[in-house]
């Protein structure tokens, strides 16, 4: 073990759980490297929302935890200079009863509230949440990495074996399904608009009658429009009857929405498996491999309890 201490730590995945893994643990005195298929900016990860709020994530007594840890960092980073892209935002999320909320969610933020009739058509609760710009949160926390001595490489792997140190971190995501293998790991995929912002500054979450959600998450680079959940679908490329429909399900709730100019279109493969498996396993050399994957949605919401778990397993 001395050794394995002394060693350096491959993550092999630059999506947010792979990095914020990584710089947990860079911070913590380690030498790491993350090896990314893609470029930090180009993972699904990038594609993200991202409200912080635990969404369809298993196994619930530990995402509790992890999103809890994850709750205090982005707190603290949304009090700083801005830089990392956090920011506390208020806003509805709609289709759902005070009554129906997690103890342990209202326990921590008793300023959860219920909507009025003013501020939402149907029942809703109210609530002041970490809102994640991705495209600025992914390149800081690559430069934070850095900054704790770590190094981002462009590598693909076929098997976790090629990576070359003591210790290997699995944040792979959907790849996951192909080089552990994992067939319980499927994509759910997102596709969002990102239209010029008509001067919307609070976020919302909105279910219809037929469960067709829409949500619109106001940040620095435009209203980001969603949403779809489209289970085993693989299509990366954005579906312009998708697109029409997601700017018309939003123009219902925010009619201004409808004559706002289109900046962007996103698709993004959440990687969703029954439940998160993060557990310490072997390589066939004896090497520990630690398996941080299939956070689905929820992957920005747990990242940070989810990483100071990984680096605990490290050892």
């Amino acid at each position: 073990m001395a050794g394995e201490r002394g060693g350096e730590i491959v993550v092999v995945g630059g999506g947010v759980v792979g990095l914020t893994t990584a710089v947990v643990l860079a911070e913590r005195g380690r030498r790491v490297r993350v090896w990314t298929r893609d470029r930090v900016e180009a993972t699904t990860s990038a594609v993200a929302g991202a409200l912080w709020w635990p969404y369809r994530i298993e196994p619930l007594a530990l995402a509790r935890v992890w999103a809890l840890r994850s709750l205090e960092v982005y707190e603290e980073l949304a009090a700083g200079s801005g830089a990392s892209g956090v920011r506390l935002v208020d806003g509805v999320l709609g289709e759902t009863r005070l009554d129906e909320v997690d103890g342990w969610l209202t326990e921590r933020m008793p300023e959860l509230r219920a909507t009025t009739a003013g501020e939402y058509a149907g029942s809703g609760i109210r609530a002041r949440l970490p809102l994640i710009d991705m495209p600025v949160h992914l390149p800081w926390l690559r430069e934070r990495l850095v900054a704790a001595g770590g190094v981002v490489e462009a590598r693909t792997v076929s098997g976790f074996a090629e990576a070359d140190a003591p210790v290997v971190i699995n944040c792979t995501g959907l790849a996951a399904r192909e080089l552990v293998p994992d067939p319980s790991v499927r994509p759910v995929r997102g596709q969002l608009v990102v239209v010029e912002n008509p001067g919307i500054d609070t976020w919302l979450v909105s279910t219809d009658a037929a469960g067709e959600y829409a949500y619109m998450f106001p940040q620095p680079g435009g209203l980001v429009l969603g949403g779809t959940a489209e289970e085993d679908a693989w299509s990366p490329e954005p579906d312009p009857a998708t697109a029409e429909a997601i700017i018309r399900r939003c123009a219902a709730l925010r009619p201004e929405i409808a004559g706002a100019r289109v900046l962007e279109h996103r698709v993004g493969l959440r990687p969703t498996r029954p439940a998160v498996r993060l557990e310490r396993d072997t390589l066939p050399d004896g090497r520990p491999l630690i398996h941080n994957y299939g956070h689905g949605g929820a992957g920005v919401t747990v990242a940070w309890g989810c990483a100071q778990e990984a680096a605990r397993l490290v050892g």
